[in-house]
């Protein structure tokens, strides 16, 4: 009896790869070896670059609310410290926001808190 292969399958999987990785360079979109490997390496640097995206935003909203807050006259640890203290619930994507859109939204927030 001879050997069952699904070439159906497995001409449709690689050509569902080979699409995915039109527009890469060289052989890296046309053999099939290299596109799976190159492929699966995209994979992996968008699954990290999705965390890295996190990280980056956070930080950037940390340093808009930095600068905020020193223009009141304070620092961010102290801000954000007597933020929770006077359990102001606002996250710093937030408070970012605040910042650069509606400062004197901002400005009551930090009155509010300095009060407290």
């Amino acid at each position: 009896m001879p050997r069952s292969v699904n070439h159906v399958a497995s001409r449709r999987r690689r050509k569902k790869v080979l699409k995915q990785t039109k527009g890469y360079f060289l052989s890296r979109k046309n053999v099939w070896t290299v596109a799976k490997n190159a492929h699966e390496k995209a994979l992996q640097y968008a699954y990290v670059g999705r965390k890295i995206k996190k990280r980056d935003y956070r930080k950037l909203w940390i340093q808009r609310i930095n600068a905020a807050a020193r223009m009141h006259g304070m620092s961010y640890s102290t801000f954000i410290g007597k933020l929770k203290k006077s359990g102001v619930e606002l996250n710093r994507k937030v408070l970012a926001d605040l910042a650069m859109n509606h400062p004197e939204a901002f400005k009551a927030i930090v009155d509010k808190v300095k009060n407290a």
